[in-house]
This record gives structure tokens, C-alpha cells and sequence, in this order.
């Protein structure tokens, strides 16, 4: 039998009408399934990254100009602060959570995740962090960013102070237990039938992802928690003027804000992997390279922090160390990258929603990369240090990577999710304005950087007004661009065309339920016939154990709580 009619004859016997499911009620309670809090992730972090995107676009009008004629210094610096951490914070990172909340049960054939009530708390936890994050605004929001340190900051309100640390703690204690849910989900519940060479990508890069966060995540709350007793109790643990060391807050904070780009664009990489080898209709090249390389990131991820610290009177020698290693970590990125590009060479590629975003998504993240590797070399970075060179590398790498990540995982799974198809033609304007709008706004930013314009300031010199001025009107686009987003969401969801069980003819096990699927996922555990990537092949993959003759002889996968 041939992988094509083994594969028609599983969607045959898998093709049926989905089992009980979940009533819109449940969207808006305490749920432990895992698909109701992937759901219910995505849908709050598309409402932050609006509110983040309104304040993004409130800095740039204020941008347009070299006056302050929009909003006040102050209340420019508050805005930026809140648009930073709204959108690592409740965007990107609760936005990869929600894609892993869904998706790893079903890709490992389990029935929901290993601790589901704890899964249900660290979704909950987001919404309170979440509104009083935005609150602090009214109450004197930092506005020194990550710098709200002694000697660097002068605070401006207590309580706004106190509210933002509290949220960021809130925040960081959730992502902490999704971590531990995700990591010994993967690990000790896949079918039986699937070793760890047979697992998807997406689950290997939710692997790395879950270790940084378990390792950096600490750091960053004691960092928190130390800076609290300065500001609000007056303490001298970083202010030098008591003894303490304000170098050590920087070391702390990148310690866990350097790897937290890795937290944010795994999850996605792991995405990209998933989507590309289905729309090119080809394996994918080199798993083990692309999956071995998410450790490898992952590892690499927690050695390079000082690069950030390059003019904070860092030694030479340590300098150099972290110049070396932050750019050895662009091995495995590029591993990654040219394994992409492999597998869509000669591939019967779909230009639908899902893939352009994909394609978009490795061409300005290879930008953000490439920028990247030159800000890890030390006299460049001091030349471009604080300047809005730095603002648009970040950008490319968390906007042209994690949120054109995100898009293609929604255009992907929303099938599966919906059980209806997306509009296509509205996906492809999303895609053309995302694109024009991203590059629009954030390109003209490296050549500011190398002028010398300097980030987190309202007040610049006129001579920088021209590109200023580009940067907004890419910011509007970005703006437009959500509107036939969400048109296709809601319109698509109500009146979509139905998918079926497996529009893209997909081989993960995912797909091999119904679409949306049951409220307990399979009908019977299922097996693995094939690798997850094994377009074209006719065989079972020998390092793949064989499927049991029947699923009911499996032992049932259940919940550890």
C-alpha cells in the first residue's frame, strides 16, 4: 500500500462528524481542556496585542514630528514602556502558549495535558496581570522601561511602579507552570508508538522553549522582587548610592531578557517546520538537524547575555567571550533556516495564507538575523548601542518572526480548530499589508540607528524627520492590516466553508481526529503509520516502532492530575 492510500483510506475511517463538543460557555470559565485554554490564550493575547498595537501607533504619531504636540514626554515614555512588555508579556509569549495548549495533546495522541487543573490556573492568572499592567498607566507607569533602576530611573509613582513588578511576577510565576506542563507532557505522554525521533518539530522547540523558561524566568523574578524593595522600600540591593550595584540588576535582567527572545521565536520556528513541509508537499530537510538545533538554541540562549552590556564598563575579555558566543548561536538559527529553504527547493508549494506568512516569516527574520550578528560584534554595538538600529533588529527578529509565526499558525489550524476553512483572498491582502506595513515601518529605523538617533526619546532633530515620518505611515498600514484579519476570523468561523477532518492532507496526528476535534480528542488512541514528514514515501519509516494491530490493545493515555 502506498503512503497516498494508506493515507485516504485513515481520512475515510477518520472522516466523521465531531464528537460532543464544547459549548461557547465554556470559553469563559475555569476549563481544563486543553483546547478551551488554547482558545482562550489566543483570544486574550490578540486582545493585548491590540491594545499594545493601539500604543505603538500612539508613540509613532507622536514620532511624526520632532515636537512633542501629540502626548507629553512623560506620558511618551509610559507608552513605551507598556507597549514593550504588554506585547512580550501578553502577546508573543501567551500567544505561542495558547498554539502549545492546543496542538501538543493532539500532535502526541494524548487525551489533554498532564496537569490540566495547573494548565487552567496559569491561563487565568493572565487576565487580572493583564489589567492591571494597562491600569498602571493611570497611576504613574514606569517610564524608564527595562531602566527602571537606580541609579538610571527617577521614580515617578510608587503605586505605578509597585502595579507594574506585581503584573511582571504575575506573569512570569504563569509562564512558569506552563513550562512544567508542557515539558512533562511531551516527555511522558506520547502514544507508544511514537519515539522521540518521531515526534513533531513543534513539540522538540516546546521542549527547549519550556527549559529556558524554567531556568530564566527565576532570575527575573528575584531581579523583580529585589528592585521592588529599592524603589518602594528603600533598599540598596542596585543603588549605588546605599552600596549596592547597578550592574548587577543589568545582569540579572538580561540574564533571563536575552533567552526570552528564544522564548518568544522557538514556539515559532517550531511552527514554520510544521507548515512549510505540508504546503510544499515534501519532507522536510534534515529533522534531526532542525530538531537537535532548538537545543542547541536553547543551550546557547543562556551564554549570551552580556552582549546587551557591551558599553556598561564590561572587561574586555568577557567582551569578547560574549561576542563569540552570541554569534555562534546563529549556527543553529541558520541550520534552521537553510533546512526551510531546502525543503520548499523543487516542492509543490500553495501559496495560500498559511505558507506566504511562513515565507514572510524566514525572509525578515534572516533580515533581523543578519542585523543581529552584527550588533553581537563589539564595535558596532557601541557605535549603534541605544539607537533605533537596535529598535528595528529587534522588530524584524519578534515582528517579522513571532507575529508572522503566529499569523501562519492561525491561517494553518484554524481549520481544525473551526472545523471551517479561512477566505483565502482576505488572508492574502493581510499578507500584503503585514508585509508593505512591516518593512514600511521598521526598515527606515536602521538607517536612524546609524545616523544616530537614539530610542526612547519623543524630542529628536528635525534632520531625522523624513524617515520619522515613513515609520508612521507604515505603522498605519500595520493598523489596516488587522482589519480584513479579524473580518476573516469571525466571518470564517460563522460562515466558512467546512474543512473536514484533514483539508491540507497532513500526515501529524492532529489531523487524524475530527475537525474541531472531541472533548476528548480521539475516538481511539491512535498509531503512528508514517513519520510526521513523509510526503511521497511509500513505506513505513524503519526507525518508526509499527502501529499495534489494534488501537484498543494501547494502554490508554490519561492526565497525571
Amino acid at each position: 500500500m502506498t503512503q497516498a492510500e494508506a493515507l485516504s483510506e485513515t481520512r475515510s475511517s477518520h472522516d466523521h462528524h465531531p464528537g460532543p463538543q464544547r459549548k461557547w460557555q465554556d470559553y469563559f470559565t475555569f476549563n481544563t481542556d486543553h483546547k478551551v485554554i488554547g482558545i482562550q490564550y489566543l483570544v486574550l493575547s490578540f486582545i493585548f496585542f491590540g491594545i499594545g498595537g493601539i500604543m505603538a501607533d500612539l508613540i509613532r504619531t507622536e514620532l511624526k514630528t520632532p515636537a512633542t504636540d501629540f502626548v507629553s514626554p512623560e506620558m511618551y515614555n509610559q507608552l513605551l514602556t507598556l507597549h514593550g512588555t504588554i506585547m512580550i508579556f501578553l502577546w508573543i509569549i501567551p500567544a505561542g502558549s495558547g498554539l502549545a495548549n492546543y496542538l501538543i495533546p493532539l500532535m502526541i495522541g494524548a487525551r489533554d495535558m498532564a496537569f490540566p487543573k495547573m494548565n487552567a490556573l496559569a491561563f487565568w492568572m493572565l487576565p487580572p496581570a493583564g489589567i492591571l499592567l494597562a491600569l498602571s498607566i493611570l497611576f504613574d507607569a514606569p517610564q524608564a522601561g527595562w531602566t527602571s533602576y537606580p541609579p538610571l530611573s527617577i521614580m515617578t509613582g510608587k503605586v505605578g511602579e509597585g502595579i507594574w513588578i506585581f503584573s511582571l511576577l504575575v506573569l512570569g510565576t504563569s509562564s512558569i507552570l506552563g513550562a512544567i506542563n508542557f515539558f512533562t507532557t511531551i516527555l511522558l505522554m506520547r502514544v507508544p508508538s511514537m519515539p522521540l525521533t518521531a515526534m513533531p518539530l513543534f513539540c522538540w522547540s516546546m521542549l527547549a522553549t519550556s527549559a529556558l523558561i524554567l531556568i530564566g524566568t527565576p532570575v527575573l523574578a528575584g531581579a523583580l522582587i529585589l528592585l521592588a524593595f529599592d524603589l518602594l522600600a528603600g533598599t540598596a540591593f542596585f543603588n549605588p548610592t546605599g552600596g549596592g550595584d547597578p550592574i548587577v540588576y543589568q545582569h540579572m535582567f538580561w540574564f533571563y531578557s536575552h533567552p526570552a527572545v528564544y522564548i518568544m521565536i522557538l514556539p515559532l520556528f517550531g511552527v514554520i517546520s510544521e507548515i512549510i513541509p505540508v504546503h510544499s508537499r515534501k519532507p522536510i530537510f534534515g529533522y534531526l538537524a532542525i530538531a537537535y538545533s532548538s537545543l542547541a538554541i536553547s543551550f546557547l540562549g543562556l551564554i549570551v547575555w552580556a552582549h546587551h552590556m557591551f558599553t556598561s564598563g564590561t572587561p574586555a575579555w568577557l567582551r569578547m567571550f560574549f561576542m563569540i558566543t552570541t554569534m555562534v548561536i546563529a549556527v543553529p538559527t541558520g541550520i534552521k533556516v537553510f533546512s526551510w529553504l531546502a525543503t520548499m527547493w523543487g516542492g509543490k508549494i500553495a501559496l495560500n495564507s498559511a505558507m506566504l506568512f511562513a515565507m514572510g516569516f524566514v525572509g525578515e527574520f534572516v533580515i533581523g538575523g543578519i542585523s543581529g550578528v552584527m550588533v553581537a560584534s563589539v564595535p558596532f554595538d557601541i557605535h549603534v548601542h541605544d539607537t533605533y538600529f537596535v529598535v528595528a533588529h529587534l522588530h524584524y527578529v519578534l515582528f517579522g518572526g513571532s507575529v508572522f509565526g503566529i499569523f501562519a499558525a492561525i491561517y494553518h489550524w484554524f481549520p481544525k480548530m473551526t472545523g471551517r476553512m479561512v477566505n483565502e483572498p482576505l488572508g492574502i491582502v493581510h499578507f500584503i499589508l503585514t508585509l508593505i506595513g512591516m518593512n514600511l515601518t521598521f526598515m527606515p529605523m536602521h538607517a536612524l540607528g546609524l545616523q544616530g538617533m537614539n530610542r526612547r526619546i519623543a524630542l529628536y532633530d528635525p534632520q531625522f524627520q523624513p524617515l520619522n515620518e515613513l515609520c508612521t505611515i507604515g505603522s498605519y498600514i500595520l493598523a489596516v492590516s488587522a482589519l480584513p484579519f479579524l473580518v476573516n476570523m469571525i466571518w470564517s468561523w460563522i460562515k466558512g466553508r467546512e474543512a473536514g477532518d484533514n483539508p491540507w492532507n497532513a500526515l501529524t496526528l492532529e489531523w487524524q481526529t475530527s475537525s474541531p476535534p472531541a472533548i476528548e480528542n480521539f475516538e481511539t488512541l491512535p498509531v503512528l503509520r508514517w513519520g510526521p514528514y513523509d510526503y511521497g514515501v511509500e513505506r513505513i519509516p524503519e526507525d518508526i516502532e509499527p502501529p499495534l494491530t489494534s488501537p484498543e490493545l494501547q494502554p490508554e493515555s490519561s492526565a497525571l492530575s
